[in-house]
């Protein structure tokens, strides 16, 4: 089962995927244990573990690769990278690269990370029209190292999961539910996708697109 070769579009998936996370998440397949279960009978591999250890040992290059990029994509990369000299702490670092990642693949990371605080009020309906996505609550004048008050992932506007953690954790559990469900990734972040699934968890890795072949072929150089 691949969420990358899934030829489904979100509009002719909105009403099946509701009725689909509406038993799905009435038989708690939403918990983190049971998608890392889930995920291991389909792929033969552990989701997070896999995830962070390819996370963690292609850190320190793809931090050079990023900060090479030029122009605006380079200096927003450089901005997120400030969190780290200021507050370096794995969950720290493992969501800049993430970030980062998004930035140098020409895509938004805010498409894919959704941050609030909690006075938003607008936020839960924010929350409510988000397609798939990584939510963030930080409680108002909080640090920028204290945690959050709250990190979750959102499918189809629902709350699949809560109290995750940090970033990195709710992007790995984020791509366990969608290749889980089968589904296809959201369009505007399809090559950071692809990165996560063909390179950090090289899973249907033989083919990639131009622009992630590139990034592996630096990441490999």
């Amino acid at each position: 089962m691949s969420a990358w070769s899934s030829k489904s579009s979100f509009s002719q998936l909105r009403c099946e995927v509701s009725e689909i996370y509406s038993c799905v998440f009435n038989q708690c397949i939403c918990s983190l244990l049971q998608i890392e279960k889930e995920f291991l009978r389909i792929t033969t591999k552990p989701l997070l573990s896999t995830f962070f250890a390819e996370l963690d040992q292609y850190a320190p290059r793809l931090m050079e690769i990023f900060l090479t990029k030029g122009g605006t994509r380079g200096k927003k990369i450089r901005g997120l990278m400030l969190a780290i000299s200021k507050h370096d702490n794995i969950h720290t670092r493992r969501a800049c690269i993430l970030k980062s990642l998004c930035i140098h693949l020409n895509e938004d990371y805010e498409k894919l990370i959704k941050e609030y605080l909690d006075t938003d009020s607008e936020a839960k309906s924010c929350m409510e029209q988000t397609v798939m996505g990584v939510y963030v609550i930080q409680k108002e004048g909080a640090e920028p190292e204290d945690d959050p008050e709250d990190v979750g992932v959102v499918i189809e506007g629902v709350e699949a999961n809560t109290d995750l953690g940090n970033i990195a954790q709710a992007c790995a559990l984020l791509f366990g539910l969608i290749y889980r469900l089968n589904l296809s990734y959201p369009p505007e972040l399809k090559c950071t996708f692809e990165v996560l699934q063909k390179i950090l968890l090289n899973l249907d890795g033989q083919k990639l697109s131009s622009k992630v072949q590139f990034l592996k072929n630096k990441l490999m150089g």
